[in-house]
């Protein structure tokens, strides 16, 4: 009896002692926390929610906004050069994240395998990453070009070499930044799994099938999500390397831009010469948004119910 009456007296006095701890915390909160909030607010919760006013309306500038119901999401679905560059961001992020995951994946393997320089070449390809994406793609459009006039052509004059182009600038840039994700991943497997798997005769195949890449999935998960987002959200790498070139025209006279992608169709329908459209641009952006997010959170209860508990 008298160990359990010092026991709950032992608890009730821990618990006093948090209590006590937990009150200044919470009577400073409004002091660190306010001018994060607001900045949160001023910087993105208003700009958020002004800019879904905006989708419904016509206007030039903000303060002359006039209200029009859903006729910019009409117009929207009705633009041929939107659904083009849907379905190509769509299949552009396909490619570049199964490409991206899998030899980010390969070489952190690789690189964790105790060879030698390790470092070295982890350094290596992560550098690609540090460079901007404007002038990522400046210096690519003229690689691309020294190699294709040789045979009598351009990144600009056809569609498959701007999408592949595309393709690898992007993947040269990503790899690397998706590399260290795994490797970390791959570092904090036990190595207990990792013999046991051996003595059990398992092959280095099945190793890497059963034991590694299941455990490696939190990171998986990581790597799956920014890899397809960042496809998504392409914007400067884009405008830099093709500009949308080359382009097409439609039996209505609609130019559409082949290799442009969603982002970049929302800024040149935006500040495009046709001012009165800007409300069409902002709808654009609205469906953006809810497409990048909704296809973002599948992928991560998809991936996610796959993790293993360690």
């Amino acid at each position: 009896m008298n160990k359990k009456k010092k026991r709950a007296s032992g608890a009730i006095a821990s618990s006093a002692k948090t209590s006590m701890i937990a009150r200044p915390i919470r009577k400073f909160f409004p002091l660190f926390m306010g001018p994060t909030i607001v900045a949160f607010i001023i910087g993105f919760g208003y700009p958020f929610v002004r800019g879904i006013y905006l989708s419904f309306c016509s206007f030039t500038t903000t303060s002359d906004a006039k209200f029009i119901g859903i006729s910019n999401y009409i117009k929207v679905f009705q633009d041929a050069t939107f659904l083009h560059a849907f379905w190509y961001t769509a299949l552009f992020a396909l490619v570049s994240v199964v490409l991206i995951n899998v030899l980010a994946f390969l070489i952190a393997f690789a690189l964790t395998r105790q060879m030698k320089g390790a470092n070295l070449f982890r350094t290596a390809f992560f550098m690609p990453n540090l460079i901007g994406g404007i002038v990522l793609g400046y210096i690519w459009n003229m690689i691309f070009n020294g190699i294709l006039i040789r045979m009598n052509t351009s990144i600009l004059l056809e569609t498959k070499y701007g999408f592949w182009g595309l393709i690898i600038v992007i993947c040269w840039q990503q790899i690397g930044y998706m590399m260290i994700i795994y490797v970390a991943g791959i570092q904090s497997l036990s190595e207990d799994m990792i013999e046991a798997a051996k003595i059990d005769g398992a092959s280095g195949f099945q190793t890497l099938r059963r034991v590694i890449i299941p455990n490696v999935m939190p990171s998986i998960t990581i790597c799956m999500f920014l890899s397809l987002s960042n496809g998504f959200k392409l914007f400067d790498q884009n405008l830099a390397l093709t500009a949308g070139q080359p382009y097409t025209w439609k039996a209505d006279g609609t130019v559409v831009k082949t290799t442009e992608m969603l982002a970049l169709n929302i800024y040149n329908t935006f500040y495009g010469q046709n001012t009165t459209a800007r409300g069409q641009a902002q709808a654009k952006a609205v469906l953006f948004f809810i497409l990048v997010a909704v296809i973002s959170l599948i992928q991560l209860r998809a991936t996610k119910s796959k993790e293993v508990d360690q």
